[in-house]
């Protein structure tokens, strides 16, 4: 899932000065033609492949904790030593090269193989994941690289294998990624996984006690372990109107291709929502030279995310490129040909897509008697109420260590890390279950990353220059920074992720501090 990266710098086979290289410092360079990074940790310096797998994320321009480098980009993280992925959104290692040092040199010798999944401590007599989305595929592949190996079953109620879902509104629907870019992975992979794959395939029911789900077309899978994994579906708002084939939401594949198939030159689209998917559909839109105007009851967009400050800086952004704005209106009824407002006026509207959020689908957990409290109820291991069964993603509200409260978050990366998680706990594996939530979003030039998580606010503070697109917000209740957004400092969010999981206020605000 990356573009192909150029190797420059020193070849580090003819060897590089030893003190050249200092404590936690990322030194690039290449290697047998492909781009590598030194990175000493004590009296060890190691080399991997200077990208990350997760859409080639600059790994030199990343953050060195511990025993790890952490990606700019979306935070994925790898082990120094062998390039093994210790979290989403990598699920695969980087290439990790043996150094040898002689004399005041070092020098970088052959590729490392990767290391085999040794047998983990428990190794359930059979595991079946209900979704197939971020959360389901991320369970699955941390399952097999672990080292599980008795039966596992993905079930997926869509017709379609997993896909990258952030990507469905940017490059996607922008034109500028074709449909095979978008899986998370090939068919095949989960064949050479042995991941039985069943896709269209919806579970009406599960018996807890017998640890038995049965299926709408009358079958039933046994399993020792479950992992709930359903997801949240586009909400329709209850308007005259709002069901017309026309009218089209923006969750899946099929919906971005339903939108692609009814694009046309001088055609007239309307937004109803002023979200992230609603504004980066909106962008696509226009790649496409097509009219979009942005419908939402909101002052200002991403208001409620990010503010009023951050939301007017988006806005300006999108009206550069002709995107236009209804904000403070809401949709009263579309009609054939345009979207009727509570106003009174009429938009053109040959083609609507709607934004305006999504529900947790947590019918199967409420029907099989799993404790739902706006959310499934999980522990910081992410098991349910019954034994044997975990939920993640979407549908999952659990204990966030930073701020104290059970949330429940619809972030990719966050998803990803929650199935990683419940996988460790049911094959007894000792690992760190702190982690602070984040997502990213990207508008034109502007990149937004996002870390902890604040459902309100009492002040917001802003270091560096915000109009400058060169900041950090920081959203404060009762003087506490709850979440961190950054404007193109990427670098300083992988800080503030650093500290947040620490529980290390005093790091944090130095991270701030040296921001101004």
């Amino acid at each position: 899932m990356g573009a192909g990266t150029k190797a420059s710098g020193p070849d580090f086979t003819a060897g590089i000065d030893a003190a050249s290289i200092a404590e936690g410092v990322v030194v690039s360079g290449q290697a047998y033609g492909e781009p590598l990074i030194l990175v000493r940790r004590g009296a060890q310096v190691h080399a991997l492949h200077a990208h990350c797998n997760h859409y080639s994320g600059p790994l030199a321009e990343g953050l060195v904790v511990g025993d790890q480098i952490r990606c700019p980009l979306h935070h994925a993280r790898f082990r120094l030593s062998d390039g093994q992925a210790l979290a989403a959104p990598a699920l695969g290692p980087v290439a990790c090269y043996r150094v040898e040092q002689i004399g005041d040199r070092i020098f970088v010798r052959e590729r490392l193989a990767a290391p085999a999944a040794s047998a983990p401590p428990l190794q359930p007599a059979s595991v079946l994941i209900i979704g197939g989305g971020a959360a389901g595929d991320a369970a699955a592949v941390e399952l097999r690289r672990r080292g599980y190996s008795g039966p596992l079953t993905v079930l997926e109620a869509g017709a379609l294998p997993p896909v990258d879902r952030t990507n469905l509104s940017k490059d996607y629907l922008g034109g500028a990624a074709p449909e095979d870019w978008l899986w998370i992975r090939p068919r095949q992979d989960y064949d050479s996984m042995k991941i039985e794959l069943l896709t269209g395939r919806r579970v009406g029911r599960i018996d807890t006690a017998a640890k038995k789900a049965f299926l709408e077309d009358g079958s039933s899978l046994s399993f020792d372990r479950l992992i709930l994994a359903t997801g949240a579906s586009a909400l329709r708002p209850p308007i005259v109107g709002a069901n017309h084939p026309r009218v089209c939401t923006l969750r899946t594949l099929s919906d971005a291709k339903a939108i692609l198939a009814q694009l046309k030159p001088e055609q007239q689209v309307v937004l109803l929502g002023a979200s992230f998917i609603a504004l980066e559909a909106a962008a696509s839109l226009r790649a496409h030279g097509i009219s979009a105007t942005v419908v939402a009851p909101d002052e200002t967009p991403l208001q409620r995310v990010l503010g009023k400050d951050i939301g007017r800086l988006v806005q300006g952004l999108h009206e550069a490129k002709g995107v236009q704005f209804r904000l403070g209106r809401s949709a009263r009824e579309i009609s054939e040909q345009s979207v009727i407002l509570d106003d009174g006026s009429e938009l053109p509207a040959s083609l609507v897509v709607l934004g305006v959020g999504v529900r947790p689908n947590l019918a199967l957990a409420e029907e099989s008697g799993l404790k739902v409290e706006r959310g499934v109820v999980v522990d910081a291991s992410m098991r349910s109420s019954a034994p044997g069964i975990y939920a993640v993603g979407d549908i999952a509200r659990y204990p966030d260590a930073w701020s104290g409260e059970h949330i429940r978050v619809e972030h990719w990366v966050a998803a990803q890390r929650q199935a990683q998680i419940a996988v460790h706990d049911m094959l007894g594996i000792e690992q760190p279950t702190r982690f602070a939530p984040f997502f990213w979003s990207h508008h034109y030039d502007l990149s937004i990353l996002y870390t902890g998580h604040a459902e309100s606010w009492d002040a917001i503070e802003y270091y560096g220059d915000l109009q400058k697109q060169n900041a950090l917000a920081a959203y404060r209740l009762n003087g506490r920074v709850m979440a961190v957004a950054s404007l193109n400092r990427d670098r300083e969010n992988l800080q503030i992720e650093a500290a947040m999981e620490a529980n290390d206020d005093a790091a944090l605000e130095q991270v701030l501090a040296s921001a101004r």
